[in-house]
């Protein structure tokens, strides 16, 4: 008789790969009769859970594996900071897995985290990312996942966020605000929930306001500048813009030096600028006038939360699927005194 594993007693079942790990592990937050169904088909099928794995989990490393898409971005550096600042004091090491947003070694550190030598997986994933197999086999292992930043949304562990649609909301109506009529959306993957939440919010404000969207001005950026300059050029030169919203610190970092470019060949730019993120580069362009605005995150608040919930689920306790940071428009009137709410969670 074929083997039966946790994947196939969840695809008979119409249940998810950590609902049945949680109903045979007599979790707290499976319903009673979830419970019952799970575990009389596993008998009738005669599954037989992998004693390696449960050894592996009822001993614990104290080890915690961040996977990250990029330290250039210093974005993912503060994230880090964030985690250590409460991993340190907890007792807890941290292991960092740089995939250089390529799926391909995204695929090859999940499939190493198999060996059951952390204790749970801090997961941001990459922009070249779209199809999640390796993350499923893992929860299917019970390895303790939780997704941040940029997160699977139909994935079924918790996830801790920014409110992308509403701060891309809120950077597109300043935009307005500011009478701009031809608002370019600079993005990123399309692949990623974070790029696609931000369009949308970029795309309600525009609505809201009774502005028709343009597609020839809702442009995908690379991570490679000489092209984005190409990018940003066109939009200017082809397209007549009249305010942008970069959507991330890469693209709102290049629009920034694309705008000193212009200032440099004695071009003349009619243009405001909305970025998204708080790099010291942005922050300056805000005081000094190139950047009309900046919606900022605190990734120090991301990288807390993100493992702060992870060793509160791996002591047993229900946390909630979604855990949501805060954003604020920071302008050169408030720049002093952002007002990003802070959220913590209790000891």
């Amino acid at each position: 008789m074929e083997s039966v594993n946790i994947k196939k007693l969840a695809q008979l079942l119409g249940l998810s790969i950590a609902t049945v790990s949680k109903a045979l592990r007599d979790s707290y937050d499976i319903s009673k009769e979830t419970k019952e169904k799970v575990v009389t088909l596993a008998r009738e099928l005669n599954y037989q859970p992998n004693p390696h794995a449960s050894s592996l989990r009822r001993h614990a490393s104290k080890t915690i594996a961040v996977i990250i898409p990029e330290i250039a971005n210093n974005y993912f550096t503060l994230v880090i900071d964030g985690i250590e600042s409460v991993v340190q004091e907890k007792g807890y090491h941290v292991m960092i897995y740089l995939t250089h947003e390529d799926v391909n070694r995204e695929i090859a550190f999940a499939r190493t985290l198999h060996n059951g030598r952390v204790d749970g997986a801090l997961i941001s994933v990459s922009g070249t990312s779209n199809e999640f197999t390796h993350f499923r086999e893992l929860q299917a292992k019970g390895l303790p996942m939780v997704f941040f930043d940029r997160v699977v949304e139909d994935f079924d562990t918790i996830k801790v966020t920014t409110d992308d649609f509403e701060s891309a909301y809120l950077a597109t109506k300043h935009l307005i605000e500011r009478g701009c009529q031809r608002i370019a959306h600079l993005g990123i993957s399309k692949n990623l929930s974070i790029g696609k939440k931000r369009l949308n919010g970029y795309m309600k404000a525009l609505a809201d306001h009774n502005m028709a969207a343009d597609d020839t001005l809702i442009a995908a950026c690379t991570n490679d500048n000489t092209k984005d300059f190409e990018i940003i050029s066109n939009l200017f030169t082809e397209h007549k813009v009249d305010g942008i919203f970069a959507s991330n610190q890469p693209t709102a970092i290049g629009m920034l030096r694309k705008l000193e470019q212009f200032k440099a060949q004695g071009t003349t730019v009619n243009a405001s600028f909305v970025g998204f993120d708080s790099h010291e580069v942005l922050l300056a362009g805000v005081r000094e006038g190139k950047v009309a605005a900046l919606v900022v995150q605190d990734p120090k608040q991301m990288g807390y939360l993100g493992v702060k919930t992870m060793l509160r689920h791996l002591a047993g306790e229900k946390i909630e699927a979604n855990v949501a940071t805060a954003a604020a428009t920071v302008t050169k009137e408030n720049i002093d005194q952002p007002q990003i709410r802070i959220v913590t969670l209790q000891d």
